[in-house]
């Protein structure tokens, strides 16, 4: 019986190693001297950049968000509803709910921010008009939550080619 056992162990151990070794191998850490992307390098002579690519925000700027946060949402909010804003490629807050501002760093940097705590809310954004004409311009965008700042949301746009880029948006955020 022990011999069975054995047997087993070292079949087992020799199809672990097998797969481990098919499945990627084994990896030796490299040394990159590589640029940093732009998403993380921010504006040039601007705030300094955290490691996920977003300036860090100023002491006005987490002020600005804790007053906003103080003055509470507005008596017709209800829980579970949607906020939104417009925001155009300059930065301006054009149309929103529950949105008191809107603020670009760099290119294709912004920051929004509510008037309410979006600890729990999840994003939404896409490239958009800021009237009642046209096709949006063509690019990518992404959205995250605001470092330090419970209300506020971080959102990047892109040209087609992954380049940092003004765009207009929409942005839309659910809470439960």
């Amino acid at each position: 019986m022990a011999r069975i056992i054995s047997r087993r162990a070292v079949a087992v151990t020799f199809g672990a190693l097998v797969l481990t070794l098919a499945g990627g191998g084994i990896a030796a850490a490299q040394t990159t001297t590589a640029a940093r992307p732009a998403a993380q390098t921010g504006q040039p002579g601007g705030s300094a950049v955290a490691p996920s690519g977003q300036p860090q925000p100023t002491v006005a700027e987490a002020a600005a968000a804790k007053a906003a946060m103080k003055k509470g949402v507005s008596p017709s909010y209800v829980n579970g509803s949607t906020s939104f804003a417009v925001v155009s490629s300059a930065g301006t807050l054009l149309r929103s709910r529950d949105a008191v501002s809107a603020t670009k760093y760099g290119p294709g940097q912004y920051q929004v921010i509510f008037n309410r705590s979006l600890t729990s809310a999840a994003f939404v954004a896409t490239i958009g008009t800021t009237d009642s004409c046209c096709i949006p311009p063509a690019g990518e965008i992404s959205v995250a939550p605001r470092l330090a700042t419970p209300n506020g949301v971080f959102v990047q746009t892109y040209d087609s080619t992954g380049a940092p880029a003004d765009r207009p948006f929409h942005l839309a955020v659910f809470t439960p």
